[in-house]
């Protein structure tokens, strides 16, 4: 492990990086939103059936 490497390769990614714009958040912000409904969404429906077949009514 080459410590002295590690860190430039480090400092030069954080270099690199940039605050996103107002427009990038917001359109990053709607995409995981919407993957986090989709995901819950596709729980509750595992859920429903799995209490159908079960017949927990």
């Amino acid at each position: 492990m080459d410590v002295p490497y590690d860190l430039t390769s480090y400092v030069r990614v954080l270099k690199m990086a940039t605050t996103p714009t107002t427009e990038e958040f917001l359109q990053v912000s709607k995409i995981a939103g919407a993957g986090i409904l989709l995901i819950g969404l596709i729980g509750f429906l595992i859920g429903v059936v799995m209490l159908v077949l079960t017949g927990g009514f």
